[in-house]
């Protein structure tokens, strides 16, 4: 299992159909996808306890680490690799102490880089977001590229998301995010397995050079 967040996160459709979510998962999962949230909010708790259960099952298998949205517990309940937070899901600080020092702790940060300065030392990675126009959050604020560049030069591993297809995915790691999140351009696709694929080949290119690039400048020092 990687050491941090890195690569294709791809994010779950808020669907309660759990034969259906779990066959979209297991195709994403075939396609390469470095990193999975589990977003589904309708459905009841034991629902969506047991629809968490079934997802992990599948990313255990395929040795993809599993991170659930908004809620601590149902992250501590199955075990899950992580929780992702946002700005009314409860005080990070806390949310460390519960799920404990060896999981990832994600915390939103939109377009406000002074709630991540605030996270350093408690957050594992921090999301800003949207970076383009999203179809899940429409009226989501807008994130710039810069807020990416900023969080590299503090050590800080950033996750860019909202609008990230295959036609832009390469530039917020190319900013310097270490990963982009991604529902759409996966799970609305006729067949994500291969979309995941693509996507991970844009993201790791993209990483590459982001790798060279820091690497150059280093050199030139």
């Amino acid at each position: 299992m990687t050491a941090t967040l890195r690569g294709l996160y791809a994010i779950t459709p808020d669907d309660t159909d759990n034969q259906r979510l779990c066959s979209l998962v297991a195709k994403a999962l075939a396609g390469g996808i470095d990193a999975l949230q589990f977003r589904v909010k309708g459905g009841s708790a034991a629902a969506r306890l047991a629809q968490a259960q079934a997802v992990k099952r599948l990313t255990d298998a395929a040795g993809v680490p599993l991170i659930v949205n908004d809620d601590v517990a149902l992250a501590c309940a199955i075990d899950a690799q992580g929780v992702h937070i946002g700005r009314d899901d409860g005080d990070p600080a806390q949310a460390r102490d519960r799920i404990g020092p060896d999981k990832w702790l994600g915390v939103s940060c939109y377009d406000d880089f002074r709630r991540a300065q605030a996270v350093i030392g408690i957050a594992d990675h921090v999301g800003f977001g949207s970076v383009f126009a999203s179809p899940t959050k429409p009226h989501a604020v807008r994130a710039p590229f810069t807020l990416f560049t900023q969080a590299r030069e503090l050590g800080l591993n950033s996750v860019a998301i909202g609008g990230i297809d295959r036609h832009n995915a390469a530039l917020p790691i190319e900013a310097g995010a270490q990963a982009v999140a991604i529902i759409t351009d996966i799970f609305a696709d006729p067949d994500p397995a291969t979309a995941a694929r693509m996507l991970r080949e844009i993201v790791h290119a993209a990483l590459s050079r982001q790798s060279d690039s820091g690497s150059d400048s280093v050199s030139r020092k």
